[in-house]
């Protein structure tokens, strides 16, 4: 049975508040979007901001290095490109992916956002984010600028991305911030370049190299022709996530893919061709809001509506403790906390997804 949202807290459009299904509206002679190993998905046209398709549009889920374009888009415009960062051994020693940071050598903020883009370096992340003030002043306007863009699923507790109690996203929102990133050139141009040198590290005798290679970890970027970015990522809780876009004959197309068991870029790169294709002959299923248009997250149900489904059947026992389990908060820096999930009972695989990932430590391994 197709579960459903509360239509009146589905951001982007009622459209958007089934749950468990393939979400398309499609005249007759047009296919279905192509079947890909995702719990969620979403393509939307990132020029007029039409959701074109999607499953599980607002299902939360862990965002992995998807959020680091979040991070970058919020500090890009904030911190001066030549500031140098002295590394202390909070960045060096950051668990997951680095770019090689070491304690006690200076770094500018342009090679770090470069490591952060490129790379996904949690270490560069962090690095930024103590640029800016630290990582709980960085976590709290991260926040912020969730709300802003509307992305109201979306609660960070991490600026890198790295799993962490009460972190989440969806795929609409990480549509948002995938269209807020190609907005942006800086970002773009960060997304966009293949390959790039960080200064170099001691190594075996005493020695150093000047610099070493650092190269792009989306793969779509080089193997899809219009590719703009946007950012990948990957922990074993969080599975492949999953944002990007590609511009060809002037349509601009975005997708967005959380829990993927796929390969790493072919399940993008199939979407998107749908989307080229057959994009502008759907209709519409919703859209995505502008930035500061939705800046306060629509309100939940109350009385005996907090706990259906909005089919009818009364689910409110189990959505409550899942509810429960969900809202625990989720650090001292910010008091913003994961919505309740009124889908769980069509929904539970992702809603056991949740509550595992909600209760497990940091996973290491992050792309």
């Amino acid at each position: 049975m197709t579960r459903v949202l509360d239509p009146a807290r589905s951001v982007g459009g009622p459209g958007l508040a089934k749950m468990d299904t393939v979400l398309v509206d499609a005249p007759a002679g047009v296919p279905a979007p192509p079947a890909v190993a995702d719990v969620a998905w979403l393509v939307a046209d990132a020029d007029t901001g039409e959701v074109l398709a999607a499953r599980n549009p607002h299902a939360p889920l862990l965002p992995a290095s998807t959020l680091k374009a979040l991070t970058a888009i919020h500090l890009l415009p904030r911190l001066d490109r030549a500031a140098v960062l002295t590394a202390t051994a909070a960045e060096a020693d950051a668990d997951g992916t680095r770019v090689g940071m070491v304690t006690g050598q200076t770094y500018t903020a342009a090679q770090l956002f470069e490591a952060l883009v490129m790379s996904s370096a949690n270490d560069a992340a962090y690095g930024l984010s103590a640029l800016n003030g630290g990582i709980p002043a960085t976590v709290t306007e991260l926040n912020a600028l969730a709300d802003e863009l509307g992305a109201h699923d979306t609660v960070v507790v991490d600026p890198s991305g790295l799993d962490a109690p009460g972190q989440q996203s969806s795929a609409y929102d990480l549509a948002l911030i995938g269209r807020a990133a190609i907005a942006n050139p800086d970002y773009v141009r960060l997304a966009t370049t293949k390959t790039s040198t960080f200064p170099g590290r001691w190594v075996r005798g005493g020695l150093t190299r000047p610099t070493y290679a650092i190269g792009n970890h989306n793969r779509l970027l080089w193997n899809y022709p219009g590719t703009l970015g946007v950012k990948n990522g990957f922990t074993k809780a969080a599975r492949r996530t999953f944002i990007g876009a590609a511009r060809r004959d002037g349509r601009t197309y975005l997708v967005t893919e959380m829990y993927g068991t796929g390969s790493r870029w072919r399940p993008a790169a199939s979407l998107l061709d749908w989307a080229f294709a057959h994009g502008d002959k759907v209709t519409p299923i919703g859209r995505l809001v502008e930035r500061g248009e939705v800046p306060v997250p629509p309100a939940p149900p109350t009385g005996r509506d907090a706990g259906s489904d909005g089919t009818g059947d009364d689910d409110a026992g189990s959505d409550a403790r899942l509810g429960d389990t969900a809202a625990a908060p989720t650090s001292s820096s910010d008091p913003r906390t994961p919505s309740p999930l009124p889908w769980v009972g069509g929904a539970v695989p992702v809603a056991v997804l949740l509550l595992h990932s909600l209760r497990r430590r940091r996973t290491r391994r992050q792309d």
